[in-house]
């Protein structure tokens, strides 16, 4: 837990150091996610944590984020971010406090205890990881808008850790039957460290740069512009449709060129 968190706040930290200095106008730079300027992208985070923690401390509250995601499911994320992109000192004021809170809250959950969340309820540490693959994600968002290359390192073990324990998720949400058996997944990390998943002897594989397999898994990349490599049909399927995040099916990022 403590690890998680360590990279968590780092993360976070990166990113707001990189848009604390902008004016108010470049907040309303436009980034690749569709319709998401840099402001609608930090409002989306704060929420988001204000809502884990509501899911972790206060029932009544989380049970009316609940209903408005209920009456509104496709818009509800996007609605949610819009209405939170208010003046930037405002809004950074509310982000520092939301994820400082939340890893306050997270650090003293109860051991072997799970939380409700929108998909499957889950353990603190395994919240943890999920806030800092979406802190992570758009995160590149906010500096690709910006023209500002993003720190790879090591920290991205969580998210490629996720994308490998989601793998069956990410079949059902097509509709599909996740493949029986378990694959060798080898991914080479920022460091030069081999990171592998699964069986040695596993029939089916992936292999590549993790950081390649982390942008697939959050949909910031198209297949065809990584270096990922797959071995057997339910491997080179799952390459295709690969998503670590809960919610419906993301349309991905085209090709570049």
């Amino acid at each position: 837990m403590e690890t998680v968190l360590a990279d968590l706040a780092a993360e976070g930290d990166r990113l707001e150091a990189v848009v604390a200095p902008l004016d108010e106008s470049r907040w309303h730079t436009a980034t690749p996610a569709e319709g998401w300027d840099i402001a609608t992208v930090i409002a989306h985070l704060a929420w988001t944590d204000e809502a884990a923690t509501a899911a972790a401390t206060d029932k009544a509250a989380w049970d009316a984020l609940v209903m408005q995601a209920f009456e509104d499911p496709e818009h509800a994320v996007d609605n949610a971010a819009a209405a939170g992109a208010v003046p930037s000192a405002e809004l950074l004021t509310r982000w520092r406090a939301a994820r400082r809170r939340l890893a306050d809250v997270l650090r003293t959950y109860p051991e072997g205890q799970r939380m409700p969340w929108y998909g499957p309820p889950m353990s603190a540490t395994s919240m943890a990881t999920a806030r800092f693959m979406e802190t992570w994600a758009h995160g590149l968002d906010v500096y690709a808008a910006l023209g500002v290359d993003p720190d790879v390192t090591d920290r991205i073990r969580h998210v490629a850790h996720l994308g490998v324990i989601t793998r069956d998720f990410a079949f059902a949400t097509h509709s599909e039957e996740p493949p029986g058996e378990r694959f060798l997944v080898s991914l080479a990390a920022p460091s030069g460290e081999v990171w592998t998943w699964g069986p040695e002897d596993a029939a089916q594989s992936v292999t590549g740069p993790a950081y390649d397999f982390c942008l697939l898994v959050t949909q910031r990349i198209h297949r065809s512009d990584t270096a990922l490599v797959a071995s057997g049909a339910g491997a080179d399927r799952w390459l295709d449709i690969a998503q670590c995040f809960a919610g419906p099916t993301g349309e991905g990022r085209p090709p570049r060129g």
